[in-house]
């Protein structure tokens, strides 16, 4: 016989020195949490043997109080589901009194928040931020991942775990990962570290988290490319830095004209193999000028590495850390654009003086990362399933490159100029008339195309109108005619 899985116990305030009867204590309890909906529609309740357990009563009143809520149409019995609250409630909800929780007294002391979540909040959502459709930008080939492969190594981790993987993980995170990670990046993009200065984290956004709570006190000068990602820039926001835009040109980050601006920042933001959005690589001179700087000026240095696997029309370009000969890197990388964004995996590589630093941050925030998915990734590394992945997708991302170009150039013609689309996972397209991005993208998320627009990486006047497409995510015969939508749209 299938067992019916028993509901949550509702707190229920019953009183034996109150005259009340209990079930009439009962009947009360439960009508209240569900006028309240604390208690929601379709949700299951204790059978009247557990709710008798747990509040130290006779099932008599128990059963009489659900004969009641029964009746009245609170609850409703479901064959082979139990009982569950009511999905047609009665009449009399929609003129019960909202929820507490929804309620703010008009004479309430003021409610203060920080300015930083004021900020925040007043981005709101935007249409192109909805991730439907073509031209995602930051996804990933979802339909080419090897979900066997990976399917298999969460089997084989669920048959073996033991007692351990259940504690608190190390604060650094999982020792197996990071030698993979360290080994793999000493190969792949030339950076000098071992696996104790490696940090996992749930992504490149905490990694920025956590550096800027190590590295920034309030009210310091911070280098940021412009245009640059506008998640880091939030992360400075919210503590307290003091922004210093610093314009992005063909070799990337203008090192000079970030001295002249403030040459005594405390950091600077940069992705120097593929900077975002623009897609631009810092030259080798504007690279040694930057750790120059850093090293004058006492400076640190984050360099985002984020998608810099995928290159297509050079060989893969060396890290920034790799030349840093006095320790002012910190190396960031993230698991997202490779396998999944799901995921929440990503690390950084801390200069060995600040591993402790490093350490006593993330203990104060979130003790350290769970530990089974980081298992699953040390073999997907380990065995050799993730340079096989990357090989795979750096064709497919070039096929499917290739064709979003040739079909912009098709339908667009010379009205737009296309940077960018060297390597990564995304390209930008600028028009030769002077355009409402942010409108556009408004327009074309309508009809289900997910393009960003440019100006929305300038924390000033935008140098540059255009939109950022995305290629990797979408098919590549489904290309051509979402670029043809996409002209239609904008024409």
């Amino acid at each position: 016989m299938r067992r019916v899985p028993s509901g949550i116990v509702p707190i229920l305030a019953v009183d034996r020195q109150l005259a009340k009867p209990l079930q009439n204590q009962i009947y009360d309890g439960y009508r209240a949490a569900i006028v309240e909906r604390r208690l929601r529609s379709g949700q299951r309740v204790p059978s009247t043997r557990v709710l008798a357990t747990e509040l130290g009563v006779s099932r008599i009143p128990v059963l009489n109080a659900y004969a009641q809520l029964l009746a009245e149409g609170y609850l409703e019995a479901r064959v082979g589901s139990g009982t569950v609250v009511s999905r047609s409630l009665p009449e009399q909800l929609g003129l019960a009194r909202p929820s507490r929780t929804s309620v703010i007294n008009s004479r309430s002391r003021p409610r203060p928040v920080s300015k930083s979540a004021t900020s925040l909040q007043r981005l709101g959502v935007v249409p192109w931020a909805l991730r439907q459709g073509a031209f995602g930008v930051g996804q990933i080939a979802f339909d080419a991942f090897p979900f066997a492969t990976w399917s298999r190594l969460i089997v084989r981790h669920s048959r073996n775990s033991e007692r351990s993987n259940l504690h608190y993980g190390e604060a650094m995170g999982s020792q197996d990962l990071r030698e993979a990670i360290a080994t793999y990046l000493g190969a792949a993009r030339g950076v000098r570290c071992d696996a104790q200065q490696i940090m996992v984290v749930s992504g490149s956004q905490q990694a920025l988290e956590l550096s800027a709570r190590v590295l920034l006190d309030a009210g310091n000068r911070v280098w940021v490319e412009e245009p640059g990602y506008p998640l880091a820039r939030h992360v400075l926001t919210m503590h307290a830095a003091q922004m210093v835009p610093v314009p992005v040109d063909a070799e990337g980050l203008n090192v000079e004209e970030g001295i002249k601006r403030y040459r005594n920042a405390r950091a600077a933001v940069v992705t120097p193999s593929h900077q975002y959005p623009l897609g631009v690589t810092m030259s080798a001179s504007r690279r040694f000028q930057l750790l120059e700087w850093a090293e004058a000026s006492g400076a640190w240095i984050l360099e985002d590495d984020y998608d810099s696997e995928y290159r297509y029309e050079s060989k893969p370009i060396a890290s920034l850390q790799g030349l840093d000969s006095n320790s002012r890197v910190i190396y960031i990388g993230t698991f997202s654009k490779v396998l999944f964004p799901s995921l929440r995996l990503g690390y950084i590589v801390i200069p060995p003086d600040l591993v402790d630093h490093f350490v006593a941050v993330r203990r104060a925030m979130d003790l350290g990362p769970p530990d089974f998915l980081q298992c699953v990734l040390a073999d997907f590394i380990s065995e050799g399933h993730f340079s096989r992945h990357i090989r795979r997708m750096r064709i497919l991302y070039a096929e499917r490159r290739n064709v979003l170009v040739e079909s912009l150039k098709k339908e667009f013609g010379s009205s737009v100029q296309v940077r960018g689309g060297e390597a990564g996972m995304h390209l930008v397209i600028t028009f030769s008339r002077r355009t409402q991005d942010r409108e556009m993208a408004r327009i074309a998320a309508r009809q289900h195309l997910w393009t960003l627009p440019l100006s929305t990486c300038y924390s000033g006047t935008p140098v540059l109108e255009g939109l950022i497409l995305g290629f990797a995510s979408t098919p590549t015969e489904q290309i051509p005619s979402a670029v043809r939508k996409l002209r239609n749209i904008l024409s």
